[in-house]
């Protein structure tokens, strides 16, 4: 099985897609550990990617398609991938389509976790750590047990900036104008669907085991 997962930072798909996997023993593709990966081993793309990474720019798409390439010219996509922040723009979804299709292969369904801005910010804005033993904690899972500060060794909590509730909003806009019209794309290609993304990280897995029980017997 071959799936995409949408929704905006923040909505969990990330810790989805990797017990996903697990379950389906499919690859889990993180566009994050594709790049790390690639610079890692030192190959061309990864070399090439580090350049625009090292300066904190988007990395090209052509590279980003040539790291996936790659993977599917080595056949460890053969028995299906979930990809988890890619593709970004409908040009990306696009050209994946078509390399894709050069190796007889097509995305079986896109998954968009839904979760409303109110709820992202909770979560991200609600990311703290130690900044003396790095613990983390998070909304709504871990929480310390006396507020803002750390269990083990009461210091106080701090936030990572692009965690602060202003970037957050600034990222939710981002994904709302860049990506929300791949939505649109794979909902024309009736390869939709919603899964709600608010609750317990099981009660939502057990959803999505659900939908894709469904898609495999549709």
């Amino acid at each position: 099985m071959n799936l995409i997962f949408l929704g905006p930072p923040g909505s969990g798909k990330g810790t989805q897609a990797k017990m996903i996997s697990e379950t389906l023993d499919i690859k889990h593709l993180s566009t994050g550990d594709i790049l790390r990966e690639a610079v890692a081993a030192g190959s061309e793309l990864g070399m090439k990617a580090k350049v625009h990474m090292d300066k904190g720019d988007l990395v090209p798409d052509q590279y980003i398609m040539g790291m996936i390439e790659e993977r599917l010219q080595s056949r460890v996509l053969d028995d299906g991938f979930v990809l988890d922040g890619f593709p970004r723009t409908v040009a990306q979804a696009e050209a994946l389509a078509m390399m894709l299709a050069r190796y007889g292969k097509d995305i079986d369904k896109a998954i968009l976790f839904d979760v409303s801005d109110e709820e992202v910010i909770k979560r991200l804005s609600g990311r703290l750590y130690c900044p003396v033993c790095n613990a983390g904690y998070n909304y709504p899972s871990r929480l310390p047990k006396r507020q803002g500060r750390c269990d083990h060794d009461g210091a106080e909590l701090r936030r990572r900036p692009d965690d602060e509730e202003n970037v957050v909003k600034n990222r939710l806009g981002v994904y709302r104008k860049q990506t929300e019209p791949i939505i649109d794309y794979y909902r024309k290609q009736s390869l939709l669907t919603n899964v709600k993304a608010e609750g317990p990280i099981d009660s939502i897995y057990k959803e999505l085991l659900k939908v894709l029980k469904e898609n495999q017997e549709a």
